[in-house]
């Protein structure tokens, strides 16, 4: 008996299925986790995972199947039931409160009793046992909002592990961190495994799976379609088996051949709605003919950068299109001034600045681009026929599925949505294209279709200012790459001449080897 007990997985889902009306999200689903382990779940966007993962939490009830923790059949009717269960989850966005500090927060919802003190002193000593059990070193007065987002994480953490975890579920975890800061967290991760902890980590990134755990599921249009070992698969084959078709991992593309200068920026400054200076006196020129990639963390000036230049924010120092200055604060530093100059923009976050959700395909299409004479038929009706035209032919060329104008732009995938944006802006032969996190939330074969499309356009002579949090994305399509780092520019690198960590150091804000 004693035997058997030690043989049942931490966690065993049997015959899972859930529908958000007509939508099947999870179809009959059965997976068993060993204990000790870390156990990847991998699957494109809208497989199914979260919605799983959050069945195990008690964010969802299954419409029918079971739960089993260790082998007894457990009811998760809500995330207390869960902790209770022993199971902790890391979120993709955290759940903190930003001006309490990290006890504060550890604490919080877990209180011995009405009184604060005696729960606060309790949680400072466990928290120090943890910390240096876990190297999950944390100032404990710090308050959350002076923490880095890999600290933050920590915290997380520390407050599964505080609540007595023996299984950790994290979502996506390594989305906002360096990689040096993502190393760190394997080692963490490992060192949980060591201890008997159990963990299911979900991610979309194929070298994560490979690096930290020992086995792995794959998921595909919510029904659970593999589970190997991780040692017996390689990130082909798991890339295979999400898309259901060979996907090329590498972007494919011959050597760049730059021309004259297109974008010249000389020290820009941008300072936010607080008084808050973002960029600070960045120089950088992109040339036609070759991507040039800005690689850091979120929040380091990037975003600021591509508003500025797509005429959604306000600047001061210099930019020039094709030797000719633009206007950097005043009537023509608007969005349409920038598109009449030749700038195409596809925005970081689709969802609030690239389409309007509850609007169809071809309005979206035509967002922006209104008074494109080919789309009026005089001053003052648009031509809706043309428009619906134009859209279904960039549909077709762009393989947005369901190729159907007529559908809001919110009932079609992430993927596709990404696609509306890039047939709105490519196919308008702009001299600069600026792309914002263009894989963002895309699946793994839309993936290799938009760096296609990027590449072609890099080739047909254009000029490319791409920003990416994703290092392995900037390393496969840039031609050169500038690091930013607290609004400046730490170093450019040729992608040949660099690797992973070097350029973890400057997006950590260390220069060691500076060009």
């Amino acid at each position: 008996m004693g035997r058997q007990e030690t043989a049942a997985p931490a966690i065993e889902l049997r015959g899972i299925s859930k529908a958000f009306g007509p939508v099947q999200a999870n179809k009959d689903i059965s997976i068993k986790v060993a204990k000790g382990t870390i156990h990847g779940i991998i699957g494109e966007n809208g497989a199914g995972k979260s919605t799983l993962m959050s069945i195990l939490y008690g964010f969802y009830k299954a419409d029918s199947g079971e739960i089993l923790i260790n082998g007894i059949p457990t009811a998760i009717p809500d995330s207390q039931a869960a902790i209770s269960a022993g199971i902790g989850m890391v979120f993709q966005h955290f759940k903190l409160v930003e001006n309490f500090t990290v006890l504060e927060n550890i604490v919080l919802g877990a209180e011995d009793g009405s009184l604060l003190k005696p729960s606060l002193a309790k949680a400072r000593k466990l928290l120090k046992q943890l910390s240096e059990e876990y190297e999950l070193r944390v100032d404990p007065d710090a308050r959350i909002e002076n923490l880095s987002v890999g600290h933050q994480q920590r915290v997380e953490i520390l407050k599964a592990l505080y609540r007595k975890a023996d299984i950790l579920i994290l979502d996506e975890p390594t989305g906002v961190l360096t990689p040096d800061e993502a190393d760190h967290l394997f080692r963490i991760l490992k060192g949980l495994k060591d201890e008997g902890k159990t963990i299911i980590l979900i991610t979309h990134k194929l070298r994560e799976i490979m690096e930290v755990t020992d086995t792995v599921s794959v998921m595909r249009r919510g029904e659970m379609t593999a589970t190997v070992k991780t040692s017996e698969t390689s990130p082909e084959d798991l890339a295979e088996r999400m898309v259901g078709r060979k996907v090329l991992l590498r972007v494919d593309k011959k050597p760049a051949n730059p021309g004259r200068n297109v974008l010249e920026i000389k020290n820009l400054r941008v300072v936010d709605d607080k008084g808050v200076e973002r960029v600070k006196g960045i120089d950088l020129t992109v040339r036609a003919g070759e991507i040039v990639g800005i690689a850091g963390v979120a929040g380091n000036g990037q975003s600021e950068l591509l508003e500025v230049l797509g005429g959604y924010a306000k600047a001061t120092g210099s930019v020039k299109l094709n030797g000719v200055e633009l206007d950097l604060t005043g009537k023509h530093s608007d969005g349409k001034s920038r598109r009449e100059k030749g700038i195409a923009h596809v925005p970081e976050d689709r969802h609030s600045e690239g389409l309007i959700l509850d609007f169809q395909a071809w309005e979206n299409v035509a967002f922006g681009y209104q008074d494109d004479p080919r789309y009026n038929r005089n001053a003052i009706l648009m031509d809706n026929a043309a428009i619906l035209k134009d859209t279904q032919e960039k549909m077709e060329r762009f393989d947005v599925r369901p190729p159907n104008p007529r559908l809001a732009a919110k009932s079609f995938s992430g993927g596709n949505q990404q696609k509306i944006v890039l047939a709105r802006e490519i196919e308008r032969n702009p001299d600069l294209l600026l792309v914002g996190q263009p894989t963002r939330g895309v699946d793994i074969g839309a993936i290799e279709f938009i760096h296609q499309q990027i590449v072609a356009l890099r080739d047909q002579g254009k000029a490319i200012l791409l920003v990416s949090v994703e290092l392995e994305e900037i390393l496969g399509l840039a031609d050169r790459i500038a690091v930013m780092f607290d609004g400046h520019i730490m170093g450019e690198r040729l992608p040949h001449q660099t690797n992973e960590k070097e350029l973890g150091l400057l997006m950590a804000g260390v220069n060691e080897g500076a060009a």
